[in-house]
């Protein structure tokens, strides 16, 4: 997940810390006054960061504090923290896109010695995930995070309707098919279609859930999973920033008129900006049968006592036309550079990358990324989801991480909200204006914007 919001001010924060341990030198007891704090967003996988940290307090004397905030303030506080050089954060699970401007801006340390000095490899993480969390530029062996939290959009469906026979019999009989959980988009949209305004236990249903809010990151992190499998890229990887006739091409376009044929004809009335809470909310009061998010929220929604255990599965992005990708979400656990307490904060990044402590931080309800916890022969059967989990992990892509990248995702936003939402222009005219968009961005940073 990741959310960016220059445009809202303000701030919630809630301060969590572990008990600080004495520490004894010599049989006098020292007072002591270690502590870090690390900086983050207010959700569920927070709560498991703090309970790990709790054995790292243990072992080292070093008190965790931590600063949450909502996802929703959650860029605009941070990013105004670390361009501001202050000092609330020692330690930051910062966004994947922030790399490259946290790279060329000197926010954060860069961690290459380190790795070499403690003998901690990116071999041993998943691929994905360094490009994505730690790298930049991307594809170069310069590491300014650790991954820390991978995430991917995954669905949820109604198992429990699925299963049900004069449901399962009213699709074969409309489709010619079983009722299943969808391999491609034509088949996901035929589900919703199904379900949308169909009565279930006296209650009128709707079809699927998908991102559509405009204000931060939401309907770009839900349409590109459509868009990737019809064919879209960013720019042609031989010809870098090159947009035209890549961004922009027929195919793409085909992409965008799918996800607006699958906001007007399947989804809940009112949901014109609508991101993951409102996903979840849906999913939970039983108005959807299918739901887009990340697999962040799928532990809690596994325990929810209304829809999850056997009443709920999981299914991975399906493919569309032309590929099968789905979109990245997750972050990496960097040193901030103004810190006071970088050694003490490198120390936890040593603690944290142990497969022991990644072991438990998955028990716990984080993602690890470490393929010693993610490739292990049961990992598959350690959680209902674990398995689309690994699959979509293997076929993430990623929204541009260049420093700039705050006003090509507004213009993506803008551009995308107004067509599918909004009702203005074509498909075909909203990703032409996008690639103007862009060329323009990446021209005032001085890139070298190929046409063809």
């Amino acid at each position: 997940m990741r959310t960016f919001n220059w445009l809202r001010s303000s701030t919630a924060t809630t301060v969590l810390g572990a008990a600080l341990l004495g520490i004894f030198d010599g049989g006098e007891a020292a007072a002591q006054s270690k502590q870090l704090t690390l900086c983050w967003a207010a959700w569920d996988p927070a709560n498991a960061l703090v309970e790990l940290g709790k054995d790292f307090t243990k072992q080292s004397g070093i008190e965790m504090k931590y600063e949450f905030v909502p996802w929703t303030s959650y860029a605009d506080r941070f990013l105004n923290e670390l361009n501001s050089h202050g000092k609330l954060c020692d330690l930051i699970i910062g966004d994947s896109q922030w790399i490259g401007g946290a790279a060329e801006n000197k926010w954060y340390v860069k961690l290459n010695d380190f790795f070499d000095k403690e003998k901690i490899s990116m071999n041993d993480f998943v691929p994905a995930t360094v490009v994505g969390y730690s790298q930049w530029p991307k594809n170069s062996p310069n590491y300014w995070a650790l991954p820390a939290m991978a995430d991917a959009v995954g669905w949820t469906y109604r198992k429990d309707w699925f299963s049900r026979p004069e449901i399962q019999s009213a699709f074969k009989a409309k489709y010619g098919r079983d009722l299943a959980p969808p391999k491609t988009y034509d088949e996901l949209k035929q589900i919703a279609e199904f379900f949308q305004g169909r009565e279930i236990d006296g209650k009128k249903v709707y079809g699927a859930y998908i991102f559509t809010e405009r204000g931060s990151e939401g309907i770009t992190m839900g349409v590109t999973n459509v868009l990737y499998n019809y064919g879209f890229s960013y720019d042609n990887p031989k010809k870098p920033y090159q947009m035209q006739g890549i961004v922009n091409s027929p195919e793409a376009a085909k992409g965008l008129e799918f996800y607006k044929e699958l906001y007007k004809c399947c989804t809940a009335p009112g949901m014109t900006n609508a991101y993951m809470q409102e996903g979840l909310d849906a999913f939970k009061s039983g108005q959807v049968a299918l739901q887009m998010n990340w697999f962040a929220f799928f532990p809690g929604l596994y325990k929810d006592p209304n829809v999850g255990g056997d009443k709920i599965g999981f299914f991975v992005n399906p493919a569309g036309p032309n590929g099968h990708f789905t979109q990245l979400g997750g972050q990496g656990i960097s040193v901030v550079a103004t810190s006071d307490r970088k050694d003490d904060a490198l120390a936890y990044i040593k603690w944290f990358a142990q497969p022991a402590v990644q072991q438990k931080w998955w028990q716990l309800g984080g993602y690890s990324a470490l393929k010693a916890v993610v490739d292990a022969p049961d990992f598959p059967k350690s959680a209902a989801f674990a398995p689309q989990f690994l699959e979509s992990m293997g076929i993430v892509k990623d929204f541009w991480a260049e420093p700039s990248y705050a006003q090509l995702l507004l213009d993506m936003q803008k551009r995308v909200h107004d067509y599918v939402v909004a009702d203005k222009g074509t498909a075909q005219q909203a990703l032409d204006l996008l690639v103007k968009d862009w060329t323009k961005v990446f021209k005032e940073q001085g890139k070298q914007v190929a046409s063809q």
